[in-house]
């Protein structure tokens, strides 16, 4: 795995137990803009709860994340006992830093020993057992963060500290735009904003009630600047036009991602919010300004949220400086572009965010994958069934299963979703690793994901027939017939007209209707499913088929096929290929396999797209079978 990687996987590790926690520190932080002696509205007993917030509440739940995330429920338990001795252990210090070191440690040690005593447990003493290790090892770990970890993260932080006033001091603190700005267009943001200037950022908010920490990276002025600059200066019809909404989503929704391919698109432009920035860090480190927490997302309005009130014209003025700044650079750099294609910049933003979300950051081994789609029926079966027969060789103790996005199994330890789906997913799944696509055949990010669960094998010993596979069958075929599937030379068609996308969808509907596979309402379901989420799977195949609510339409399992040499537009991708299916019950599953283990060799894949010989793809199909 590459540097960039591991920094990234560090970086989501270290956001993974922070961020389910962020609403802890808006609400500490809302308290402490608003009730302390120099809030909006100061009153002493309400203020009196930030103390025990920031002390005990806030480093228990980081901890106890952290402990899940390498433990599971046991880790978690384990994870927040071990941490109040880190607190104990340092009266004087948030214990931030040592909940973030110590939960994932807890979660590790409980993981070992239930390792350790797999089948060796007496019958009847499972209970007794499990309660007590826990209860055991959480106080072992417990005394050793008291002895031992929290002074040792107290000297750390204390150094950090001494670095930051250094560079307060002889005036540096604005140079770390430098870094800051080229690492969140790497997607390396949250290694920086939740790994370093978070803790650092409730250490000087406890003593002085705001820090400058919490300003650094959330100040949405430097790609205000950007965008901007793009909405009136830029040659391209197209990214002109698409600048001002990308304004609305940076600036409001707090969304910096929106702007990365503006400034991929153009490198150079990149000098633009580093320099915006700097201006932005000298104002705010001239003025003595800060924020009471972590502003997240950065929008302008987490940001100014987060303003204590004497210095809320003084943070804006910040905001400006940077949106300027930034601006006033990125200008001549936005007009001197000789072309500018924003579909490629997109392209390779998603390309370098799918790498670094399939960097897997925790143990899998044993592990189980979960494809999810909206129903669960077409586009993720086809994903794992493939996925399935890529990685099974490397990784046979891996199972691979498909599911409905809002049903994803409890135990699953990473999504595999379509982007617009994520949001579903991190709900059904809260604990998993989400990996977002934009197409389940041949997406960055499942190059991404294989890599770096094959590097895993290859670190732990697990290759070839090391484990044994728990579970790699397609789909457990007890209790349920084998489906009907016999493509004739009637049910292809070769050689068809480029038509639009939707009527692409519909004629491959009608031609299921016509060969008795499903009634006519079955069409508008095609549609409807292709609308939720494309039906376009990547390598020039598209497979239009229903949603979940149209089964009772269809009356028997079938697939058909039509082929466009030409194409049909899927949102700038080619679909040359459309198969349409239909499944009884969940038949699909196997006409989806088939078709998979069709179009798995290229060169197959390939010569389907353009050739006339009818009887040649009838035998591929059913041979595939």
């Amino acid at each position: 795995m590459a540097i960039k990687d591991k920094v990234s996987s560090f970086g989501k590790f270290l956001s993974g137990m922070v961020m389910p926690n962020i609403g802890a520190f808006i609400a500490w932080g809302f308290l402490t803009a608003l009730f302390i002696e120099t809030g909006w509205l100061p009153n002493e007993q309400f203020a009196s709860i930030t103390g025990p917030m920031l002390s005990y509440l806030i480093p228990v739940l980081i901890a106890a994340q952290g402990g899940f995330l390498t433990g599971g429920d046991r880790g978690r338990i384990v994870g927040a006992i071990a941490v109040i001795g880190c607190i104990a252990g340092a009266p004087d210090t948030t214990m931030l830093m040592g909940a973030m070191v110590m939960g994932p440690f807890a979660g590790w040690v409980i993981k070992m020993f239930d390792k350790l005593m797999e089948g060796k447990t007496p019958a009847g003493f499972e209970m007794l057992i499990d309660n007590f290790s826990v209860g055991i090892i959480g106080m072992l770990l417990a005394m050793l963060g008291y002895v031992l970890v929290g002074p040792v993260m107290t000297a750390i932080l204390a150094v950090l500290m001494g670095g930051v006033t250094i560079l307060v001091q002889y005036g540096l603190m604005p140079l770390l735009a430098i870094f800051i700005e080229p690492a969140k267009v790497l997607f390396l943001n949250n290694a920086l904003n939740h790994g370093i200037f978070t803790p650092i950022g409730i250490a000087q908010a406890e003593e002085t009630g705001r820090s400058i920490m919490y300003m650094l990276e959330a100040n949405p002025g430097p790609g205000l600047g950007v965008l901007l600059a793009y909405c009136f200066f830029c040659k391209d019809a197209k990214t002109r036009q698409s600048a001002p909404g990308a304004v609305i989503i940076h600036f409001f929704g707090g969304i910096h991602e929106i702007y990365f391919p503006y400034v991929l698109m153009n490198p150079k432009v990149i000098v633009a919010p580093i320099v915006g920035n700097m201006c932005a860090i000298a104002w705010f480190s001239f003025t003595g300004t800060g924020l009471t927490s972590a502003a997240s997302p950065g929008s302008i309005i987490a940001f100014l949220s987060m303003t204590p009130p004497e210095f809320l014209i003084t943070n804006i003025i910040g905001v400006a400086i940077a949106a300027g700044v930034s601006f006033v650079i990125a200008v001549p750099l936005v007009r001197s572009m000789a072309a500018a294609d924003l579909d490629a910049a997109s392209e390779q933003m998603r390309e370098m965010k799918g790498t670094s979300e399939a960097a897997v950051i925790s143990d899998t081994q044993g592990g189980k994958i979960v494809f999810a789609c909206d129903a669960g029926m077409g586009s993720s079966a086809m994903g794992a069934t493939r996925f399935r027969n890529r990685i099974k060789a490397e990784r046979p103790d891996l199972t691979v299963e498909h599911s409905s996005v809002d049903t994803v199994p409890a135990d699953a330890a990473i999504v595999v979703c379509q982007r617009v789906l994520s949001e579903r997913a991190r709900k059904s799944a809260p604990t998993a690793q989400i990996v977002t696509i934009d197409n389940f055949l041949d997406d960055p990010a499942l190059d991404a994901l294989y890599k770096a669960l094959t590097e895993l094998a290859s670190a732990h010993g697990l290759k070839g027939d090391a484990v044994a596979a728990p579970a790699l069958k397609e789909e457990p075929a007890k209790d349920k017939p084998a489906p009907v599937l016999s493509v004739t030379a009637d049910d292809i068609q070769v050689g068809c007209a480029s038509l639009p996308r939707e009527d692409a969808i519909r004629a491959s509907g009608e031609l299921l209707v016509e060969k008795g596979c499903v009634d006519t309402d079955y069409i508008d379901a095609m549609v409807e499913r292709d609308k939720l989420t494309s039906v376009y799977m990547g390598m020039g195949v598209a497979i239009p088929h229903g949603t979940n609510e149209a089964k009772d339409a269809v009356r028997r399992t079938g697939v058909v096929l039509q082929q466009y040499p030409e194409g049909v537009d899927f949102d700038g991708e080619k679909a040359y290929l459309l198969f349409g299916i239909a499944g009884k019950g969940n038949e699909h599953l196997e006409v989806l396999a088939a078709v998979c283990k069709a179009i798995e060799d290229e060169a197959v894949l390939e010569k389907m797209k353009t050739t006339d010989d009818v009887d040649w793809i009838v035998s591929v199909l059913n041979q595939a079978k």
